[in-house]
């Protein structure tokens, strides 16, 4: 049901993988400096570059490799009324973005009186002390796989904003963030609905790279609207997620290459692989936090969610292991365990 299905895709990823690694083998010819080069550039335009032909973006888009975060298993029941329901109620919303330019997101309002018949979501409506969730989605997925997540929210009556994460969906001409630009693009959502409603009671949500992103706002100056925040199977920082992929899909030692790729990143996109660290933020909480993650996950490690658990300095904190759920895949394999407690962890907070 989540937008993390890794294990749907492995065959398309092997062949993905090896691919690229059969390029790096080819360039292994080269010696010294300028193998570390050409390492890192392509393996920042195949992950991070979404206007890279080379990227996953655009093989995902060609049909030539297989998705990380965007495969949803069958046997859903709510899926196609929760996406007919997306596709009918979404309402597009804009962010100004601090580097520049506008970001966008979807707006999908609680009560269906306040909807725009231009489409575009008239926050003044909103009134004052509703209840928000900001749900963040995936690496290579989209706002619509949380479609299930939001339809959930939306019969509790939450108002819900799902933003493209950079490098995704409408937001396809930035480079990719790793959640941790766009943790900081957070700021700027919950700062938008604040505005509008000062009495705002907030909550974040996001999978996978969604989780990290919002464990990476939680160290932030975030307003006190944010209420708590809830993260499903996120990294504990960008470096050690790639450096799981770079041997599990690449069979590649993350030195030099991940540090040729993290220092490419640095110089293009602005941040480097270890500076984008969960763990660091997490020792600045102060959010009530709820962090979930599934024992069978190999894709982000199941063993980091000790890792982020443990750093958080959030005075209140819990934790939801689900027995034998692969990546992204907790609410399908446990959905009474998973929805009991991030109902009873937002009706405690959003109240």
């Amino acid at each position: 049901m989540r937008n993390g299905g890794f294990m749907a895709g492995q065959d398309d990823r092997n062949r993905k993988g090896d691919g690229l690694a059969g390029a790096f083998t080819s360039a292994l010819s080269l010696l010294g400096a300028g193998v570390r080069v050409l390492s890192g550039s392509a393996l920042f335009d195949f992950a991070l570059n979404p206007s890279s032909s080379q990227s996953i973006m655009a093989r995902l888009g060609a049909g030539a490799a297989g998705g990380i975060d965007s495969f949803a298993p069958t046997g859903d029941p709510f899926r196609d009324e929760a996406r007919s329901w997306f596709e009918a109620s979404k309402q597009s919303v804009e962010l100004p973005a601090r580097d520049g330019g506008v970001l966008f997101g979807w707006l999908l309002p609680a009560d269906p009186v306040w909807a725009s018949p231009d489409r575009h979501a008239l926050w003044s409506d909103f009134g004052r002390g509703r209840r928000y969730g900001i749900f963040c989605h995936g690496y290579t997925g989209k706002p619509s796989d949380l479609c299930v997540e939001a339809y959930l929210a939306h019969k509790a009556g939450i108002n819900v904003l799902l933003p493209a994460a950079r490098g995704h969906e409408r937001n396809a001409d930035r480079y990719v963030g790793m959640g941790w630009l766009d943790s900081w693009d957070l700021l700027g959502w919950t700062g938008l609905i604040v505005t509008c409603d000062p009495d705002a009671k907030i909550a974040l949500y996001g999978v996978s790279m969604g989780g990290a992103e919002v464990m990476m706002a939680s160290g932030l100056d975030l307003p006190g609207n944010v209420r708590c925040i809830i993260e499903d199977c996120g990294y504990t920082s960008v470096w050690d997620e790639f450096s799981v992929q770079i041997g599990m899909q690449l069979h590649l030692p993350p030195i030099p290459f991940l540090s040729a790729a993290s220092a490419v990143c640095k110089r293009r996109a602005g941040y480097g692989f270890k500076e984008a660290s969960s763990v660091n933020r997490l020792r600045s909480a102060r959010v009530p936090m709820l962090f979930i993650h599934g024992t069978a996950d190999t894709f982000v490690p199941y063993e980091m969610l000790d890792k982020v658990f443990d750093a958080c300095a959030s005075p209140e904190k819990e934790r939801l292991s689900v027995e034998g759920a692969g990546h992204g895949m907790a609410s399908a394999t446990n959905p009474d365990a998973y929805w009991g407690r991030v109902s009873a962890f937002l009706g405690r907070h959003l109240a």
